[in-house]
């Protein structure tokens, strides 16, 4: 047995409860362990300990004492490894259905070691075995996980290894009555695995065409394979864990496989099943980026990553100023390469890259914050969004997408080199390795012939505009502005039901923001302005006092006398138990920006971008 080897067993299926014991084979005097405060790709401290109760240690059948030394860690009165191993255990409360922490009901298991697996400290080198347990009367329960096994039965409980603490906690586990699928992507061996996928899942698809995406993003980086990536790519095996469920999206990556939730509709169904098709298509096609995603991180951060992440502290935040370039890239890549593989069609890719432009340019935040800072603060900002983040921070998913979208159209137009070149050369030149923004200049240089400081200076440490749509003209793509929608118009995004309007959120310098509308307001009525010095105070929603009650923001197109016009309105709205009006000046549809359309005007300069596979 390994010297450091964990017991898992989910023990109490109802109370939600895994039981772990931990055995250290050669515990030092006054060991020390602690739990991870976060786990690597979401980055967000999330106190993992607070659900990890009961820890009692003993030594050689003695009882030892445990003392907290912090909030995740505790050290052991144990004595030398002559006295014998030391044995903790305890129990881990898991009812997080997400990615990232652990889940536990009759029906389903997953975990990520992070939540479970205390690191022994001074020992994260040493392999760690680790041992699942079947839950009791679940005889039809299975295990995914891309840890190497050991000695397992035919559902895959048993005993499995990693080479040490960082490869193991890396490596999620799935349990349960699960759907399983295999297929191999140029010699390397693929497994997909789904939870709670309903009996109209088409599997035979999903599995074609994540094996596609595979292969594609496989070609990308390493475009010397022929017919078999055995020894060429990082990973000589891969696991997709996708838990189906009601309402949901995500996705974590891990160095031999990914976690991923969606919605049940989401998943493709089997021809002939009445379902809303025209949903069906674009949920399963952002289904298919999200796979995309993630697969893409294999090399793009599980590898690749910045230099300040080479080794995780699990103790606390770990700061970097590149998530633009290691999440943001990615995003740029997910969705061109489902292009690339035949996934979707130039239309559907083209609006993709529309919606991600739209997001940037309704997020005030953009003139806030560089997407370098929104990077560094993703700890405190973009992983606890309230109704303010898009004031005051931007994505660095989708500006860093939009960064990449910059340099690969500049380098393209420039003709000496594109921007799948640099990624592979970063990879070439760090050996898959860490690397910094240095390493990002350098390369782009070494390609291209010039320096792309001021760039990388304007666009990623600036907070000016990108020059997306001249670039994008440029390139053959033509970008039309449609006109903007009342919630649009006015700078707000609305939660419309059950006859309601309720304000959830209020750009920036926006007309609402101006009227003095607040998050959280309830939208009752609306009449056109009587006086232009002041508004009135009757709060009443009668014919007589020319105010109209709204069920739907929609309906300012019916009510007003020219909808497209400019207008200066009283809005009733009501907060915390009153009833107030504010004054609202409406542009007029015209003058402020809808979403972009984006279409193919010169095929040729086009396609060049689009299906580049140099």
């Amino acid at each position: 047995m390994e010297a450091i080897h964990y017991v898992v067993h989910p023990a109490d299926l109802h109370g939600h409860y895994f039981s772990v014991l931990l055995t250290i084979t050669d515990p030092v005097p006054g060991q020390t362990v602690s739990l991870p405060v976060w786990i690597p790709g979401s980055y967000l401290v999330r106190e993992f300990s607070r659900h990890l109760c009961s820890l009692e240690a003993s030594q050689n059948g003695q009882v030892v004492s445990v003392q907290a030394l912090s909030k995740n860690t505790w050290q052991i009165a144990c004595q030398s490894p002559d006295a014998g191993a030391l044995q903790l255990s305890y129990r881990v409360y898991a009812f997080d259905n997400s990615v990232r922490a652990a889940w536990l009901d009759s029906a389903r298991g997953f975990f990520n070691p992070t939540s479970l697996c205390l690191r022994v400290h001074g020992q994260e080198e040493r392999p760690h075995g680790l041992t699942l347990r079947e839950p009791v009367a679940r005889s039809h329960w299975q295990v995914a996980t891309a840890l190497q096994s050991v000695d397992v039965d035919a559902q895959g409980f048993g005993s499995y290894v990693a080479v040490d603490y960082d490869e193991l906690v890396d490596s999620p586990v799935e349990m349960g009555s699960f759907w399983r699928g295999r297929f191999d992507v140029l010699g390397i061996p693929h497994e997909f695995v789904v939870a709670g996928a309903l009996p109209s899942f088409d599997s035979e698809r999903l599995l074609a065409d994540t094996q596609a995406i595979c292969e594609t993003a496989m070609r990308f980086w390493h475009p010397e394979i022929k017919d078999d990536a055995r020894g060429v790519v990082p990973h000589d095996r891969y696991v997709f864990m996708l838990n189906a469920v009601g309402n949901g999206y995500g996705g974590l990556e891990h160095r031999h496989s990914t976690a991923l939730i969606c919605k049940r509709s989401d998943l493709p169904s089997y021809a002939g099943v009445k379902t809303e098709e025209s949903k069906l298509k674009e949920g399963y096609r952002t289904l298919l980026g999200l796979i995309s995603h993630e697969y893409f991180h294999t090399w793009n951060v599980k590898r690749l990553r910045p230099s300040e992440l080479a080794r995780y502290d699990y103790e606390q935040e770990n700061y970097t100023y590149m998530l633009w370039f290691f999440e943001g890239f990615t995003s740029y890549y997910d969705d061109l390469l489902l292009r690339r593989a035949e996934r979707i069609d130039d239309g559907a890719y083209l609006h993709l890259l529309g919606k991600t432009l739209f997001q940037v340019i309704q997020t005030p935040g953009r003139t806030v914050q560089s997407v370098a800072e929104a990077s560094f603060d993703a700890w405190v900002k973009y992983y606890r969004q309230d109704e303010n983040t898009a004031n005051a921070t931007v994505s660095y998913y989708t500006k860093g997408a939009l960064v990449a979208l910059c340099l690969d159209l500049c380098l393209r137009q420039e003709g000496a080199a594109t921007l799948d070149a640099v990624m592979r050369q970063l990879w070439n030149n760090s050996r898959g390795g860490p690397i910094s923004e240095a390493d990002v200049l350098a390369v782009l240089k070494q390609l291209s012939g010039r320096s792309w400081q001021r760039e990388i200076d304007d666009w990623v440490h600036g907070r000016d505009e990108l020059p997306v749509v001249e670039l994008l003209k440029r390139a053959g793509i033509a970008v039309e502005f449609q006109a903007a929608t009342w919630e649009q118009r006015l700078g707000i995004l609305v939660e419309e039901g059950a006859g309601r309007i309720m304000v959830r959120r209020i750009q920036r310098l926006s007309p609402a923001e101006r009227a003095g509308m607040a998050v959280g307001d309830e939208w009752l009525g609306v009449r056109l302005r009587r006086h232009a010095d002041e508004i009135t105070s009757d709060a009443s929603i009668t014919e007589e006092t020319g105010a109209w009650r709204l069920h739907k923001l929609s309906e300012l197109d019916d009510l007003l006398p020219s909808p497209q016009d400019e207008h200066v309105l009283e809005v009733l709205v009501a907060r915390d138990a009153r009833l107030l009006w504010c004054a609202l000046d409406a542009p007029s549809a015209q003058s402020c920006l809808g979403e972009p359309r984006l279409r193919i005007a010169d095929s040729e300069a086009a396609y060049d971008w689009l299906l580049s596979r140099s």
